[in-house]
């Protein structure tokens, strides 16, 4: 339950990330670090991220971003996939 719980607050705090981020570039001010970004993705905020991208389309167009960006996201579900498959042989 508490991974629930985990994945939910990540994938909020990760839209609202994404958001000041935005907000951030559009008023040209101190903006959010992509490590930040990518890590939040990493961790598991991945489909928020994917949402708030283009939401507010917002790093759409950065090709660094992006290939960093899904190399994360399959990272998160390699690991993902290999940690269920661990516990379920226990």
């Amino acid at each position: 339950q508490w991974v629930l719980l985990f994945y939910a607050a990540l994938n909020l705090l990760t839209f609202v990330v994404y958001y000041f981020d935005k907000k951030a570039a559009i008023k040209n001010t101190q903006r959010i670090s992509e490590t930040t970004l990518l890590t939040l993705g990493l961790f598991g905020g991945w489909p928020v991220a994917l949402l708030a991208q283009q939401f507010y389309r917002h790093k759409t167009r950065k090709i660094k971003f992006q290939i960093i960006f899904w190399f994360t996201v399959c990272v998160n579900i390699s690991l993902t996939v290999w940690l269920w498959m661990l516990l379920k042989q226990s």
